[in-house]
């Protein structure tokens, strides 16, 4: 497994890194641009995602900020809130909190224990929260 470098409760994957298998970090974690997972992703702290990574499973965390033209093969689980920026393509989201989609997205299904804020043109199935912003480009 490609190193990963805590400080505290956080937790720093290498830039470019592969991770075969289920990932599990408990604390937040800081992902760079062009890193992978090809299997499960569990933080139970926030996740941060850089851009241009992948996940082929899913990804269950407390917070989530998914980085621009990232791929998550699987759905996302989150007890708080997830900001998904631009073109990033994602399965499905399923967020206790609130969430951001920024332009670009595609994504399937999105539930939301709050609201769900849009901002700009998006792909999107099922859009399920307490409410709706949709924002200009």
């Amino acid at each position: 497994m490609p190193t990963v470098l805590q400080k505290g409760t956080t937790f720093f994957a290498q830039k470019g890194s592969y991770f075969e298998g289920n990932v599990k970090i408990d604390g937040d974690f800081i992902v760079p641009s062009h890193t992978h997972f090809w299997g499960r992703l569990t933080v139970t702290g926030s996740l941060e995602l850089g851009p241009r990574s992948s996940v082929a499973l899913d990804i269950r965390c407390w917070n989530a900020i998914i980085g621009s033209q990232c791929r998550i093969k699987g759905p996302i689980t989150a007890h708080g809130d997830v900001t998904i920026l631009d073109h990033a393509v994602v399965h499905s989201v399923d967020a206790g909190g609130n969430v951001i989609l920024r332009t670009g997205v595609s994504v399937g299904e999105v539930r939301s224990g709050d609201a769900i804020i849009v901002h700009g043109k998006i792909k999107s199935g099922n859009l399920v929260g307490k409410s709706m912003k949709v924002l200009g480009e």
